[in-house]
């Protein structure tokens, strides 16, 4: 196997393919991969990025104070675990015993923590959000040398296609 040839930032690349979704310049990258072209001359390359971010509800009280418990709950758990697993407690109580007290202990004490970090905020975020990154237009890039072989690969039988009609360099 092959280590593939790093790309200078001097290669000059040109669109050989834009397409409205990752998938599909995947798909196109995926198909020149399958059909032996060296994809180390190539790039996708998202264009105009926008973030969004969705709110998915409040965030109050009750749910700060579940977010820390649950987090807690984990970590006391595996602490718990891990002092049964190394027998650093008596071996009379065991690991799964030792878990469980953990969790509980732990989910008390990031249920606390929840709160007062909550009540810290002074309202200045009260709801809950996920952030997502979204793209109008993914470009298929690949290094002049190669570009009228992989624009031919991808005008072929079979092949994904070019999708949106693309000249120009980067």
């Amino acid at each position: 196997m092959t280590s593939p040839e790093p790309t200078s930032a001097a290669t000059h690349r040109r669109i050989v393919a834009s397409y409205p979704e990752y998938r599909q310049a995947e798909r196109a990258v995926d198909h020149l991969s399958d059909n032996g072209f060296p994809v180390q001359h190539s790039a996708i390359v998202a264009r105009e990025l926008e973030l969004v971010e969705q709110v998915t509800g409040r965030y109050s009280y009750l749910s700060a104070a579940g977010n820390g418990a649950g987090g807690g709950a984990i970590t006391g758990a595996l602490l718990g675990w891990l002092f049964g697993l190394f027998t650093w407690v008596t071996p009379l109580i065991s690991g799964l015993l030792l878990a469980l007290y953990g969790a509980i202990l732990g989910a008390i004490i990031g249920a606390v923590i929840g709160l007062i970090a909550h009540a810290m905020s002074g309202g200045r975020r009260d709801f809950s959000s996920m952030p997502n990154l979204r793209a109008d237009s993914y470009d298929l890039l690949v290094d002049s040398d190669y570009a009228d072989q992989a624009t031919t690969m991808l005008n072929s039988a079979g092949a994904p296609g070019l999708g949106r009609a693309a000249t120009g360099t980067e």
